[in-house]
């Protein structure tokens, strides 16, 4: 017994060396589907128990039409950046977009998380976009959220999805089961399954009412017979 609290303490005490730090500013949902306007979060937390959070600023990858969400009690300030090479989007070059974001003026309690949200249109040649962040505290320590995933210190990421790629193809047609779905439509070939259960639904519901009447006299013989035992006694 004492060997399996020692091994079973030792794999606890590497399990918890080894999970990565989860308590980080993180982009939210972690996935988004390229050319498709995509709303965002970006999850603040304060981890100090003896200070808050009173600043974050966030670089952003070249996206098109940013839009933000105005956050009460904090301030946005949103710097431009000059692409090298122009973004097509519609039929236009985009040269300019949003390069970093500062939230600042507001508060992050200890014990507490802020998530300031956003919308942008997913780029179509990308398969990851990177949003290093900078954490500071009332303190004036600053945490930098830069670094790869492995580390104590990673910058949120945020994996781009092709639904019309080879491997996609699959989801499409469940896109489109759902849809032929909706609208009252019945895939090829899956008639005489929908025709099968919807007998075998009715079936059961015209037996229900027998089952109960069973069941009902069943109910009644056994208190009869409780209750001329009782007499007897």
């Amino acid at each position: 017994m004492r060997k399996l609290f020692v091994v079973g303490s030792s794999v606890a005490a590497m399990l918890l060396i080894a999970a990565p730090a989860f308590a980080h500013v993180t982009v939210s949902p972690e996935e988004g589907v390229i050319g498709s306007f995509s709303r965002f979060v970006v999850r603040v937390p304060t981890e100090r128990d003896d200070a808050s959070t009173i600043s974050v600023q966030v670089e952003f990858p070249p996206m098109a039409f940013v839009s933000f969400i105005d956050v009460p009690g904090w301030e946005r300030t949103v710097e431009m950046q000059t692409l090298d090479e122009p973004l097509e989007v519609f039929g236009e070059e985009l040269t300019e977009v949003v390069g970093t974001v500062t939230w600042e003026g507001g508060e992050i309690e200890p014990g507490e998380f802020q998530e300031f949200g956003f919308s942008a249109r997913m780029p179509e040649d990308v398969t990851t976009l990177e949003f290093p962040a900078i954490q500071t505290y009332d303190s004036g320590e600053v945490v930098r959220w830069i670094g790869p995933p492995d580390s104590d210190e990673p910058a949120a990421l945020v994996q781009t999805v092709d639904l019309g790629a080879e491997e996609g193809q699959g989801e499409l047609s469940v896109l489109a089961e759902v849809s032929g779905g909706a609208s009252g439509e019945e895939p090829a070939g899956e008639e005489a399954e929908g025709d099968e259960a919807a007998a075998a639904s009715d079936e059961e519901e015209s037996s229900l009412p027998l089952i109960l009447v069973f069941i009902a006299v069943g109910l009644g013989a056994v208190a009869l017979v409780v209750a001329l035992t009782r007499r007897r006694a």
